[in-house]
């Protein structure tokens, strides 16, 4: 097929190479305008256009495409058969969604309609589901609302992190990506609409997000955030005004070295070697490692003494 692909993160990387590789003629790569990265701040190229360049396809950075009538007539001069769009990071308007005869064909990470917005992969790690995957849909005007092509389904391993999940899906979106747009011209896949009933939402992250709440949270529902939320916002509290970031977790679960207290939501307790943390409902996380504000990442008991604090200290 003539192909547009729009894509701007290393998420959409193995779906483009996938596209490349079952010989689509890609005539155009979209992506977002390079951006200051690290401490440096140095402009850099996101990993979308870096790997069309390498390809030595043709590449268009626009900073708007709704009104962007130059964009517009270079889209319309290429007829594409479809255009593929994944984690482009913009929504598509009306006239690029009704340009290219078999629609624009969005790659979403999660199973549709659960999860619909900009961090699907985020939010079923820290909801706690055990199963989530790719949903192949066409494009409409509402927030990933359209019909759904093809889905599947991927385990999440107990103790797995937003982060290596990233990988997973996308290296498996690739090939879904590819039998997707295979049934399409071949009339073999029929859109079915979803059922929006069951909708469920993943909104873009925020810095808070990460706070931990031991008060409102279990044990297992703040270290499902914690796998959620990395790399980012983490999962962090605060001792005397000090964050503290939480670089492994694990749900502790009896028998304990010591007997626990009754502690209260954000209380910390040593106990020999080990470093507890107390959640909601008489639940406990046991803190691995974490990382003092302005310090090197460290293992629980190392921080305890360290600290010199008491049990009873309470994080907020």
């Amino acid at each position: 097929m003539k192909l547009v692909f729009c894509g701007t993160p290393q998420f959409a990387v193995p779906t483009l190479e996938a596209l490349l590789a079952a010989g689509h003629e890609i005539r155009l790569v979209v992506s977002q305008p390079d951006r200051p990265v690290g401490r440096a701040q140095e402009l850099t190229a996101p990993p979308v256009k870096q790997t069309a360049l390498a390809a030595g396809l043709a590449v268009t950075q626009p900073e708007k495409i709704k009104n962007n009538q130059e964009f517009r007539s270079q889209l319309e001069a290429i007829a594409p058969d479809a255009i593929v769009v994944v984690a482009y990071g913009r929504i598509i308007p009306p006239w690029m969604l009704a340009l290219p005869r078999l629609g624009c064909i969005n790659l979403h990470a999660s199973l549709l309609p659960k999860y619909r917005g900009a961090a699907p992969i985020q939010w079923a790690v820290a909801m706690g589901e055990a199963i989530t995957g790719n949903t192949t849909m066409l494009l409409e005007e509402g927030l990933d609302t359209g019909p759904i092509l093809l889905q599947q389904e991927v385990e999440i391993p107990a103790g797995q992190t937003a982060a290596d999940l990233f990988s997973v899906l996308a290296q498996k979106g690739g090939p879904l990506m590819i039998e997707t747009l295979q049934g399409l011209a071949d009339g073999s896949i029929r859109p079915r609409p979803q059922n929006h009933a069951k909708a469920t939402l993943a909104p873009l992250l925020e810095r808070d997000d990460g706070h931990m709440d031991f008060a409102a949270h279990t044990a297992t529902e703040l270290w499902n955030r914690w796998r959620g939320f990395q790399p980012w916002p983490g999962a962090f509290a605060f001792l005397e005004g000090r964050k503290l970031t939480f670089t492994r977790l694990l749900v502790a679960t009896p028998p304990y070295p010591n007997e626990l207290p009754a502690g209260q939501p954000g209380e910390l307790y040593f106990a020999i070697n080990w470093l507890f943390l107390a959640c909601a409902n008489g639940t406990w996380l046991e803190v691995c490692e974490l990382q003092p504000e302005g310090k090197r990442s460290m293992r629980g008991a190392e921080f305890w003494r360290g600290a010199r604090l008491h049990s009873g200290v309470r994080l907020g």
